[in-house]
């Protein structure tokens, strides 16, 4: 049989660990396959797609800045793609070009490991209001939350996210924290924000609820600020990395053919291949 090829498509894409992650169970499966990162740039990205048939590759994902071209692109798209409005991951049927999104999936599928008794809540707060922002709300939705509150420094893109969410969302600007907090059971940090090289995440997190959960998508560094003030405060803190190790589970699982397990040994292996984000 031959091997299979998959790709992570994005520019830049030097820092993407996605081969880390593919590779780990490519060899772990013992499976005759590679999954290669490609740096394609804006303007070559439609007549990269358009080559993808003639090359081998059975799919891939795609990255920054691609997702949305991505979206545009693509014969069909899943109903997680459709509600998020961008597109991760590739994959070819009847020799159509599919695109799906497991972002939402990986955040949900990680808080589930991390903290399983999330999808009891009914009020989440969400900072930011960006691309991860509107898959973390589709996942939420799905979870059965009844509130989401959008916080953003801008409004008005927290104002396009409730709108495009529907009942139960709303948006609201950085001076309503406080109060936001009060009764939340899941506070979500979804912006940059105290990334290495970002600027610091500034909040309290006093006026959260003793059950309350706190996950930060940033995973550089893997114990953020704001997760290291609600470990101190007896919270239960998710970090970042395991979104990233879950969304990667159903690409594998479609190019290759077998479903992985995201497990303690591939956190330590991805840990181990760098610093990079």
């Amino acid at each position: 049989m031959a091997e299979i090829r998959a790709f992570v498509c994005g520019h830049p894409i030097a820092h993407s660990r996605s081969p880390l992650i593919h590779g780990f169970w490519l060899a772990e499966h013992g499976i005759d396959g590679s999954y290669e990162k490609l740096d394609v740039a804006p303007l070559d990205f439609d007549a990269f797609l358009g080559d993808l048939p003639a090359t081998g590759y059975a799919g891939g994902n795609v990255t920054l800045p691609h997702k949305e071209a991505a979206f545009a692109a693509v014969h069909r798209r899943d109903e997680a793609a459709e509600m998020i409005g961008a597109v991760n991951t590739l994959w070819f049927e009847s020799g159509k070009l599919i695109g799906g999104n497991t972002d939402a999936y990986g955040f949900a599928a990680h808080l589930s490991a991390g903290a399983p008794n999330w999808t009891n809540g009914e009020t989440a707060v969400v900072l930011g209001a960006g691309g991860a922002a509107r898959a973390i709300i589709h996942a939420i939705q799905k979870a059965g939350y009844k509130n989401i509150r959008v916080v953003n420094r801008t409004l008005a893109r927290a104002q396009e996210l409730a709108v495009r969410f529907g009942t139960g969302v709303s948006a609201h600007g950085w001076e309503d924290l406080p109060a936001l907090l009060g009764n939340a059971d899941l506070l979500v940090n979804t912006s940059a924000l105290g990334m290495t090289g970002q600027p610091p995440l500034e909040i309290s997190l006093d006026p959260l609820p003793g059950h309350a959960i706190v996950s930060d998508i940033v995973y550089a560094p893997l114990k953020t600020d704001l997760l290291a003030a609600a470990e101190a405060r007896g919270l239960t803190p998710v970090d970042g990395l395991g979104m990233l190790l879950h969304q990667a589970v159903p690409g594998f699982e479609r190019w290759f053919g077998v479903r992985p397990v995201v497990t303690g040994a591939l956190r330590d292996h991805v840990l181990a291949g760098g610093d990079a984000s």
